[in-house]
């Protein structure tokens, strides 16, 4: 037995959801066992120590379809040596995502499917190493891993406490505009209220009469005349 434990990643959000976790590669551990193939080991935190190392993946007695009621541990992730290379190259994010495929969760003819975890745990994992089904190393048990739980609907709160400060903020701004509005638009009727407000009254011009009239010269000519 190794003395390195697995552990979560540190250099990505979202270590854990409600189905999976992200732990860091196991770089620099098995480099005496070039031949063997690595495993991921998944158990409950109360049956990591009855799991019999000896245990063949791909079979019924570690596939994951089985987890946790019929069997108490899954083997997964399997990978030689070459997958983790040491050291590890510089700006590498070297992680594992355990309990990111979905396609294989029901499908019995891959054992040795990664399927999304089927509670928030706690789980405790270990990598092992079989040259052919000979367990040649492994590392201890991981500290207890445990997943985010989605809150219940009834837990949330409807009351206005719930709301955040920048919703209450924009909804007072809104009615302080609104009733600003609205107040003009009062005063504007208040003031239109009689006829005289936006009407013209227009008055009939007076009517121009011309007296006829006629010079008195026009009468003394006619005089001459005669």
């Amino acid at each position: 037995e190794l003395g390195t434990k697995p552990a979560l990643t540190q250099d990505l959000e979202g270590v854990t959801t409600a189905t999976t976790f992200v732990l860091e590669q196991p770089r620099c551990i098995f480099g005496n066992f070039s031949k063997a193939v690595i495993w991921l080991v998944v158990a409950l935190d109360k049956d990591a120590p009855a799991f019999n190392n000896s245990a063949e993946p791909g079979t019924p007695e570690t596939a994951f379809q089985s987890f946790p009621n019929a069997v108490s541990a899954y083997m997964t992730l399997n990978a030689t040596l070459a997958s983790y290379p040491c050291p590890k190259p510089a700006g590498d994010i070297t992680v594992l995502r355990v309990g990111s495929e979905t396609s294989c969760a029901t499908d019995v003819s891959r054992p040795t499917c990664n399927g999304p975890l089927p509670g928030p745990g706690p789980y405790r994992v270990k990598f092992l190493a079989l040259e052919g089904s000979v367990p040649v190393a492994e590392t201890a048990w991981s500290a207890p891993i445990t997943l985010r739980t989605a809150k219940p609907l009834s837990s949330i709160s409807t009351a206005g406490g719930g709301h955040s400060a920048g919703m209450i903020a924009i909804t007072s701004i809104l009615s302080i505009l609104l009733a600003i509005l609205l107040a003009a638009l009062v005063a504007m009727l208040f003031s239109c209220g009689s006829d005289s407000c936006g009407s013209s009254t227009f008055s009939k011009p007076e009517s121009v009469s011309v007296q006829r009239y006629n010079t008195h010269h026009v009468y003394d000519q006619a005089a001459a005349r005669l």
